[in-house]
């Protein structure tokens, strides 16, 4: 007699199992994103490249 209710329980659990969708919309996904990009570069020299590089390349104001 106690198989019954465990056949009947069983029977009940099986034929509430939760189902789930998942399917893709119809329309494309669209985002809209309004986005500012700043960088800024810094390069770093030594002391004697920097030098070099004023001996190779004098500023313009001190050239005349």
């Amino acid at each position: 007699m106690k198989t019954l209710p465990v056949i009947m329980m069983t029977m009940m659990l099986a034929a509430c199992t939760p189902r789930i969708e998942v399917a893709a919309p119809k329309e494309p996904i669209t985002i809209n994103m309004n986005v500012k990009i700043e960088h800024d570069i810094n390069i770093k020299a030594d002391k004697e490249v920097e030098t070099l590089l004023e001996k190779q390349n004098p500023p313009a104001s001190a050239g005349g």
